[in-house]
């Protein structure tokens, strides 16, 4: 008995030898704060640098590429095997599940063990507030105030120009704390090489986790392009969570010297500052907020929701959300996709820290 394991055991190739480290790895690395805080802050820099230079090569998504080509390995190879190589089922099972597993590895080898680091309130020493009614009414009073001053009809439109801007912003502004400073000095955005059907399922933009690239769908409106390319660029910076991505993009587009890319920024939470009035205030309370807003800003609002709206595919976008659903929630983003609403929570507790210490 033992020397048939052992003789097992010695047919084992190296590379699986190799996967199950590196599975080991990555779980520690999950499990473990300090390990996770290393990778974020030390080792994915690096990785993000080596791969994104390289993706830069090539003027099209080449996240998106390999991800089309591996589900066509993934569906085509058991056929071919069986089919023309005569292999059995379970050898062709195993090989499947092997090559599932190296993607799974690279996936979070090469970004997704950010989802792993410790949460802004963790990263920045910054304390969660707790916010009352009378918090939230004074945090959407001074925003719809600046919302309605920040609003312009002339976005900028040209792609190179709105990599410049945003990168500006990323790097002339102080006080964003617990982001890395850009890896690149003017970073940019490649368009989604399936647009159409990412507009059927309602995304706008996706970090591209294999080459460390971002990416964002072609037919995106000019009023949201600035402030989606900036929340993409905070995730290609290490911040997985969505409310995150949404406070640096925010913040930095918000202290932009460009009013375009100003407005962008205060326009991309409307819908969650919106959502969280509804919730938390009475209903004429609601109605005031959203009465004050200008008409101009109201209409653009509109007009983004339904434009995207008459793109949507019901039945692909519920299974996309319901799939995204369990893949944050499977990443310890335990809200779900509610987690973009909560860069509101973020943005009070960050607001009321430097009342504090200025």
């Amino acid at each position: 008995m033992k020397g048939n394991v052992t003789n097992f055991l010695k047919h084992i190739p190296i590379r699986c030898w190799l996967l199950l480290l590196l599975l080991i790895l990555v779980g520690c690395v999950q499990h473990i704060t300090s390990w996770s805080t290393g990778y974020s802050q030390t080792l994915y820099p690096v990785i993000a640098k080596i791969l994104g230079g390289f993706a830069q090569w090539f003027p099209f998504a080449l996240g998106d590429l390999f991800i089309a080509c591996a589900a066509i390995w993934v569906i085509a190879s058991p056929l071919y095997r069986r089919l023309l190589q005569k292999k059995k089922w379970k050898e062709i099972l195993f090989s499947e599940i092997e090559f599932l597993l190296w993607i799974y590895v690279w996936f979070y080898a090469a970004w997704g063990l950010n989802y792993s680091q410790p949460d802004f309130y963790a990263r920045t020493g910054i304390p969660r507030t707790e916010y009352a009614d009378e918090d939230f009414k004074t945090f959407v009073t001074a925003y719809v105030d600046s919302l309605n001053q920040s609003y312009t009809a002339i976005p900028i439109t040209d792609k190179d120009s709105i990599a410049h801007a945003v990168a500006n912003s990323y790097h002339c502004t102080e006080g964003l704390p617990g982001i890395h400073p850009l890896f690149q000095k003017y970073p940019k955005a490649k368009t989604m090489l399936f647009t159409p059907l990412a507009s059927m399922v309602g995304v706008t933009g996706s970090m591209g986790p294999f080459f460390c690239e971002f990416t964002l769908n072609g037919e995106i409106l000019p009023s949201h392009y600035l402030a989606t390319f900036a929340h993409e660029l905070a995730h290609y910076q290490g911040i997985s969570r969505e409310a995150e991505a949404n406070l640096y993009a925010y913040l930095a587009c918000t202290r932009s010297s460009i009013a375009s890319v100003r407005f962008s920024g205060y326009l991309s939470i409307l819908p969650h500052v919106l959502s969280n009035a509804a919730q938390l205030l009475k209903e004429e309370e609601y109605e005031q907020v959203f009465k004050s807003i200008r008409p101009e800003v109201i209409d653009l609002a509109r007009y983004n929701q339904q434009y995207w709206a008459d793109k949507y595919s019901p039945l692909i976008g519920n299974l996309q959300k319901w799939l995204y659903e369990l893949y944050l929630k499977g990443n310890r983003i335990t809200s779900g996709r509610k987690n973009y609403s909560e860069v509101i929570g973020l943005l009070i507790s960050y607001q009321k820290h430097n009342l504090s210490t200025n």
